[in-house]
């Protein structure tokens, strides 16, 4: 006869994952849920798009949890949760990917590949782990529609992303500008400032950095009579000196005038450097020493301040170029005002290279300054450092130009040099840089002051972990600055997880926004969609692919293309299935090949850039839906946009939360969601982030398969909030699995075990709640308080809580309290009205707690639920629970809790003189501080007498004295609430008397007077109370509990213990031989000193305990391997055998 309620041997997490997956597969489980919440109000949730072209790592389980809690509890709560997959597939990730396979850099696209070829590589390339995402989507329970996906090189995502584009254009708020900008060299693209602000973009890097000498051409009558006069200028980029036009000197510093020596030459200096920084040059040792004292190569330089001046006296100055390679021509090297400039390091004069700094730029501008430019070969005006990193190699450059700038004598011998090395992969680690090889040349030519190594802060490109520069680019940007504010005000409507990254990593970042740089030179991307003519007097942003057709066709009518690209190849303007758009391809090199027309007739090429990939993720909740083409109405009555939630890596900061709130906000004046996690790093199980470098990185598909997916959720989602770093440990999945997991399993066991011995249905009619016994209603009232915690918290978006609300439950109260408790009412008999009772009482609990952790462990709860309901519905159809008020009870959830800390207390003091549990001892006394807390002792005090074994609990009264109470200052806390008074507090406190101290307990505070006369009020949460022990008995506290334990133990109590260890031995073996839990036996127990008393005055008890029907003091010649005891350290001798 098959069993109503299924039995297992054992747990086996990983094959109930595949055994559910399997299940739901054959259900369509995921679209019939949706099917489910057909016309249900929409809760609406945005996946960021991952891009496949490399494979998931451990920490994307953890974001995928997070995301599949939140949407599986809101689809329990009623919502129809949509969950559209998306891939993001631009951009540097896959270009970088693709040029090592083929061994080509960027400079061999268009020569040794054409950009067809590169970008059909790069669309095979982006896709290549599809099927491992996938795999991992499917086999950790995350539900989101994989067969729909929304991808970022569809050319209908890209028409959307254009009429975004076309949108700003409109507002004004898309222009093109040439200034300086981060850019890769390694990448060959600039970046924009959210990118440089990627978590680890900024390294701490050790440079050669210089004080460079300037030698004056127009010194004052102070600078002059001492050796040569110059500026110093410290530089942590001494590469940029040869580009150098001018001196930045704050108006306001005071600068000093000082006569010294260089300190390698020796020779005679006269140096212009800010007073603050005089520390930092000179020794305050030597400023006593004459000057004329001084030897070559004495370790003490003399100096001696002649005269100071303010900053903007020495404005106007001249001094010789320190590197003469280029001619940059007239106004150039000169002292210039710099609102910038700061004494905080260096000198107080800053090195000014235009092509270089943007802050250098601006002054430079300014007081009109000529930054030091080259021309190419192709007539561009380009700085010194070309684009691949290199001072530009003179065949490169325009022969005119060189023959009348350029002192070829003096620029061959570093023309060509990397200002990095890790730019050209042939040179060697420990090569000598371009920075110490310019410091060392100065030092050759007596140019420098000071030559030192330094460590500070550079930024890196996201994607190669290369260096940037910062370089002058003719870039496309959007105005974020003209929307800053009001970005700001949007900001502070959403709710972020954690709030202080909404008002402090974000908001900071929208303080201080600066222009979003749009452009990208590269080939695999979104193109720019603005055509302009030569002289960019008219500029046309195209909207739409339909608006491009029609655009070519004038084009073609003005006799400027021979023919429609769009047309020839069957595209029909208007139609928006997938296979009119698959006709055509809206990528590079296609879209170049597109001339428009003016109004004049004029052609207009299209600007060769590609756009930002953060642009195409952060345009995903128009661009998904292919809005506004279709699913206008969906988007603008609020069905689909904006999120409700979303969630993403604490690197998505400045990412694609800034890109989604950005386009949201200044297209459409809107939040883009409306509720964010941004969930924390997951690292090494030291701290240390994973790599497979550091062979440290945890395999998520080993992972899932020796685990199982729902220990591994539970425990990432439960160790830390998900907005903190997790540090990863295997052993700790291995501990959620026994602990929880193993623990609701056996649990469920005991409760199958026994409902299919007794017929259990849960069609019986149920025993009305308040004719239960008090722990039935204990138990259910507590459910009902996990369920409002579990239920409030997932909807605060705090899964954590969630999650240890419900492992607390179950192993505190369902499992380590009620069942074990109750054990007996589920044994032998007929179904009395009791036993109904705690069947109905556990179901609840059981079907209840699968319901709850649902979301969280997605495949356990649903075999758990459909083991319980006998139903093939899944629990993730079900709705989630609801409170019933009838069932509250916190009055008893209160006393229970009291019974469970005094039992917990009591069972520690027993540890501590290692006295088992099931030794018996006499009595355990718990002073009451008042009336209700006597009674509510009363209530309790026989099933803590059980727990903790004794034979009595007293109740006494508080303030008798029985007990000699203490009380202890936690200094940590009386210091900031009592400051300087905190000494006399502490004196006040040591002088409590009992009456005092029981006050203090039963108040929660005490009024103190001071040594100084002065009160000061003492809360209890300030001190540590303890009563002093007794002889013969142990003294706890906690809080305003304190118990007593009588820890003697009398041959009467020695004698039940001895009972108690043998029913425990031999429960052990009736288990271990597999009886049936209603197989009576016999049992003999050989003669023994330490047990015949035991045996003979317990009898009864050891009998119903064990189902003897007999049990006798005789010989046991032969016992069975298993039958040899040890009973406090002596073996003693038994038969047991089934009748």
């Amino acid at each position: 006869m098959s069993k109503r309620f299924p039995e297992y041997n054992g747990l086996n997490l990983s094959a109930v994952n595949k055994e559910m997956l399997a299940r739901w597969d054959s259900e369509d489980l995921f679209r019939t849920s949706l099917k489910e919440r057909e016309g249900h109000p929409a809760f609406v949730f945005y996946e960021g798009p991952p891009s496949a072209n490399g494979m998931p790592g451990i920490h994307h389980v953890m974001g995928r949890t997070i995301k599949d809690i939140i949407c599986r509890y809101m689809a329990m709560k009623g919502y129809r949760v949509d969950r559209k997959a998306g891939w993001d597939t631009h951009g540097l990730p896959v270009e970088l990917a693709v040029e090592k396979s083929l061994g080509i850099t960027k400079e061999d696209i268009g020569k040794k590949i054409s950009v067809d070829d590169y970008n059909n590589a790069c669309r095979s390339e982006v896709m290549k782990y599809t099927r491992e995402w996938e795999t991992l989507t499917r086999n950790m329970g995350y539900w989101v529609d994989t067969e729909n996906p929304y991808i970022t090189y569809d050319n209908r995502y890209i028409e959307s992303v254009w009429w975004l584009l076309k949108q700003l254009h409109t507002k004004g708020y898309l222009y093109k500008g040439y200034t300086i900008q981060p850019y890769s060299p390694a990448a060959g693209t600039g970046l924009s400032t959210h990118e440089l602000n990627q978590p680890g973009c900024y390294r701490d890097v050790k440079d050669t950095t210089c004080i460079a000498q300037f030698k004056i051409t127009d010194p004052t009558e102070q600078m002059k009579g001492w050796g040569t006069p110059y500026f110093l200028a410290w530089t942590t980029t001494p590469w940029t000196l040869p580009s150098n036009t001018a001196l930045a000197v704050g108006p306001s510093i005071k600068y000093n005038i000082v006569r010294t020596y260089n300190p390698y030459s020796g020779n005679k200096v006269t140096v212009v450097v800010a007073n603050d920084l005089m520390g930092s040059l000179f020794n305050a040792k030597a400023k006593d020493i004459p000057l004329n004292d001084y030897n070559k190569g004495d370790k003490l330089i003399p100096y001696e301040v002649v005269a100071q001046a303010e900053g903007s006296e020495l404005v106007g100055l001249h001094y010789e170029q320190l590197l003469p390679w280029v001619n940059p021509g007239d106004g150039a090297f000169r002292v210039i005002p710099g609102d910038y400039v700061t004494t905080e390091d260096g000198t107080g004069i800053v090195h000014i290279a235009g092509t270089f700094g943007a802050d250098d730029l601006r002054v430079s501008k300014q007081s009109g300054i000529p930054p030091l430019h080259l021309t190419d070969r192709d007539g561009n005006i380009r700085p010194m450092v070309d684009m691949k990193g290199r001072f530009y190699r003179i065949e490169d450059l325009d022969p005119q130009f060189v023959a009348y700038m350029v002192n070829v004598d003096l620029y061959s011998p570093w023309a060509g040099r990397y200002v990095k090395n890790v730019y050209d992969p042939t040179i060697p680690e420990d090569a000598e840089t371009l920075d110490v090889s310019i410091a060392m040349y100065l030092k050759q030519n007596d140019l420098v002051f000071k030559i030192e190594k330094h460590t500070h802060s550079y930024p890196h490109c996201w994607r190669t972990d290369k260096p940037v520069l910062y370089y002058p680019l003719d870039s496309w940007f959007i105005r974020t600055t003209a929307a800053r504010e009001r970005l700001m005000d949007l900001n502070t409507t959403i709710e972020w997880k954690p709030a202080a990254t909404g008002s402090g990593r974000f908001g900071k970042w929208l303080e201080n926004l600066q222009d979003w740089n749009l452009s990208r030179s590269r080939y695999w991307g979104t193109p720019l969609p603005i055509w302009r003519n030569e002289d960019g007097s008219a500029e046309k942003c195209i909207e739409s692919v339909e608006e491009l057709y029609n655009e070519i066709e004038h084009s073609v009518a003005a006799g400027v293309m021979e023919s429609n690209p769009l047309k020839e190849k069957g595209f029909i303007p208007g139609v928006y299935t997938k296979e009119n758009y698959e006709k055509i391809d809206l990528h590079r090199p296609y879209v170049d090949y597109i001339v428009l027309v003016d109004e004049q007739g004029r052609p207009m090429h299209r600007e060769s850039d590609l756009i930002d990939v953060w642009f195409d993720s952060g345009a995903m909740p128009f661009a998904q839906m292919h809005y506004p083409f279709e699913n206008r109405e969906a988007v603008d009555s609020g069905r689909v946009f904006p999120a409700d939630f979303i969630a993403e890596g604490v690197d998505q900061t400045r990412g694609w939360f800034f890109t989604l709130h950005a386009i949201a906000g200044m297209v459409k004046d809107s939040v883009a969601y409306k509720s964010v996690i941004s969930n924390g790093l997951v690292l090494d199980k030291e701290g240390n982030k994973m790599s497979k470098r550091l062979g440290n990185a945890i395999n998520p598909f080993e992972a899932i398969e020796e685990h199982g997916s729902d220990p591994l959720r539970w425990y990432m989602i439960s160790n830390s909030s998900p907005w903190d770093n997790l540090k990863f440990d295997t052993d700790g999945v291995r501990e959620t699995a026994r602990k929880l997991f193993a623990t609701i399993q056996h649990t469920y066991a005991f409760f199958a075990l026994y409902a299919n011995v007794d017929g259990f249905d849960t069609t019986m009619e149920q025993v009305p709640v308040m004719k239960r016994p008090e722990i039935d209603r204990w138990i259910l009232s507590s459910l009902n308080t996990l369920i409002e915690e579990v239920d409030s918290t997932l909807a605060a978006h705090e899964p954590t809580r969630a999650a240890r609300a419900i492992a607390t439950f179950v192993n505190d109260n369902l499992s380590n309290w009620y069942v074990r408790l109750n054990r007996k009412r589920f044994w032998g008999g007929g179904m009395t009205e009791d036993k109904l009772a705690a069947f109905q009482t556990l179901y609840s609990c059981l079907e209840t707690v699968a319901k709850l952790m649902a979301p969280i462990a997605p495949f356990y709860a649903d075999r758990l639920y459909r083991d319980l309901s006998g139903s093939s519905k899944s629990v993730h159809l079900i709705d989630f629970p609801v409170t019933d008020p009838a069932l509250s009870d916190k009055n008893l959830e209160s006393r229970m809790a009291m019974a469970q800390t005094i039992t917990s207390m009591a069972l520690a003091l027993r540890r501590k003189v290692n006295i088992k549990v099931r030794q018996p001892l006499s009595t355990l006394m718990i002073p009451a501080i008042d009336e209700t807390q006597a009674n509510n002792l009363e209530n309790i005090k026989d099933l803590v007498a059980g727990e903790v074994n004794v034979k009595e609990v007293k109740i006494v009264d508080g303030s008798a004295g029985i007990l000699v109470k203490r009380v202890k200052p936690d200094f940590k806390k009386l210091g900031p609430r009592h400051g300087k008074n905190m000494k006399q507090v502490a004196a006040a406190i040591a002088k409590l008397e009992q009456n005092e101290i029981i006050m203090l307990e039963k108040e929660g505070s005490l009024q103190l007077t001071l040594a100084d006369g002065t009160n000061a009020v003492l809360d209890l949460a300030d001190v540590e109370v303890f009563s002093e022990d007794i002889p013969g008995w142990l003294v706890a506290n906690d809080g305003t509990l304190t118990i007593a334990l009588d820890v003697t133990v009398s041959d009467e109590l020695r004698r039940e213990g001895i009972a108690r260890d043998l029913v425990n031995r031999i429960q052990n073996i009736r288990k271990s031989r597999d009886y049936a839990i209603t197989d009576r036996i016999k049992l003999i127990v050989e003669p023994n000193a330490l047990t015949d008393e035991a045996v003979t005055s317990h009898s009864d008890y050891i009998a119903s305990q064990v189902l003897a029907e007999s049990i006798n003091i005789a010989p046991v010649t032969s016992p069975a391997e298993d039958c040899v005891l040890d009973i406090d350290g002596v073996n003693v001798k038994v038969e047991i055998c089934v009748i």
